[in-house]
């Protein structure tokens, strides 16, 4: 199908290239099926194999050696990209995923914001692949800024497997920065169908940072946007500023308040604590050293069960 060879094309990684050759073949199977049922009635009589069946069945094991293999292939890369979130997660790396309709300049304002280089051609699904890249906001923190693909209407089942690597990664970040296309004439009913799918996936619980994008296309500015929304240019640069701020305070601090008591086993972690963060008081005690500090959210996790009463 037209889909299935666009995704073809565009698809870069090793599983993206799995994803549609899979696809393909899930989508061959069934019509080599019909083929074989069409080709058994040009046989001579009953119980006599038609021409050109044997073939047939000899491609339909192949391919479904083939989806096996592909699958089994794919299970192995999914394991791989969940112990990286999972590592991301433990080490305190704070994800953003860029999602949105396809064709609104994701991959465009991800270039523009961290000059990562990615494919940026005005081509439907041009980003199959997941694409990470860090981005330092106003505030000084570090995030991991996610590239996504971009997201249609009415899929065709052959290929949502496809948008699995990256659909993983927008469920999964702490923050959503949906891109919007304002300049289009369809720009409402993308938003809509963008918003229904990450609540399908989810997501309906995560931040989101609206960015109005491609606002140098328009004749006039909009007098009035809501709140999290920022309109920018990725081609200009224009707003981009406003859109960093938007995002380091629709983020979770990246500090917290905590009172922990260190057993003195463990009490080298006040250096630790110290060092990214501040500690305004602590105190000898018989079960251990009491700290009232201000923790990186970096380190925070280590903690959780240390923390003290009162």
């Amino acid at each position: 199908t037209l889909i299935l060879d666009i995704f073809a094309q565009r698809a870069r990684s090793r599983e993206g290239k799995l994803q549609v050759e899979l696809a393909q073949q899930k989508y061959r199977l069934p019509r080599l099926m019909g083929q074989g049922t069409a080709l058994s009635r040009l046989g001579g009589g009953i119980g006599t194999r038609g021409p050109g069946e044997s073939k047939l069945e000899s491609d339909r094991r192949h391919i479904r050696r083939r989806i096996e293999s592909l699958e089994e292939q794919l299970r192995d890369l999914k394991r791989q990209r969940s112990t990286r979130r999972a590592r991301r997660k433990k080490d305190g790396v704070v994800t953003v995923a860029i999602v949105g309709y396809t064709n609104v300049g994701k991959s465009t304002l991800l270039n523009t914001l961290t000059d990562a280089g990615v494919l940026a051609e005005d081509k439907l699904f041009a980003t199959l692949d997941p694409t990470a890249r860090a981005l330092t906001l106003p505030d000084g923190r570090t995030v991991m800024l996610i590239d996504t693909v971009g997201l249609v209407r009415r899929l065709p089942h052959q290929l949502v497997e496809a948008f699995q690597s990256t659909l993983e990664e927008a469920a999964d970040a702490d923050l959503l920065l949906h891109v919007c296309d304002i300049s289009s004439p369809e720009a409402d009913d993308q938003i809509e169908v963008t918003r229904r799918l990450l609540d399908e996936l989810g997501c309906a619980d995560t931040p989101v940072v609206t960015a109005l994008n491609k606002c140098d296309r328009l004749e006039s500015m909009p007098a009035a946007i809501g709140s999290g929304t920022v309109l920018i240019s990725a081609k200009t640069g224009y707003g981009l500023d406003r859109l960093l701020d938007a995002l380091a305070k629709a983020l979770p601090p990246s500090q917290l308040r905590m009172k922990l008591l260190l057993p003195y086993d463990k009490a080298a972690l006040a250096a630790e604590i110290r060092e990214s963060g501040k500690i305004f008081s602590e105190e000898y005690t018989p079960g251990g050293l009491f700290l009232d500090a201000l923790v990186s959210t970096r380190i925070s996790w280590k903690l959780e069960d240390l923390q003290a009463d009162g």
